[in-house]
């Protein structure tokens, strides 16, 4: 989903996953430099994402889907795990529950 938007529009893998915690900041700064080749970001993008939290996620075989309606629930964060894209779709969702996220 791109922000702000209630439509989901692609599917792909996760390839990898690297997440940091309570980074220092030559840390940061090393973290985000040996990633830059897929992050590709701006300057102005390197200061907003100077965190000392990261969470760096790769996708492989993205494709682009007929778009479908996310039904927004007020306890879901920006990341769900879930089983099956149904669970969030309009007409099919569930209840989100945090008990079945696979952490």
């Amino acid at each position: 989903m791109e922000k702000g938007s209630s439509k989901i529009t692609a599917t792909a893998i996760i390839k990898a996953v690297q997440n940091y915690v309570k980074l220092p900041d030559e840390e940061i700064t090393k973290t985000l430099a040996d990633n830059q080749d897929k992050l590709n970001l701006s300057d102005k993008q390197k200061t907003r994402w100077h965190k000392k939290c990261l969470c760096l996620v790769e996708f492989e075989n993205v494709e682009e889907i007929e778009p479908l309606a996310f039904e927004h629930q007020g306890n879901m964060d920006d990341w769900l795990i879930i089983e099956k894209i149904e669970d969030v779709v309009e007409g099919t969702s569930i209840p989100y529950n945090y008990e079945k996220s696979k952490f």
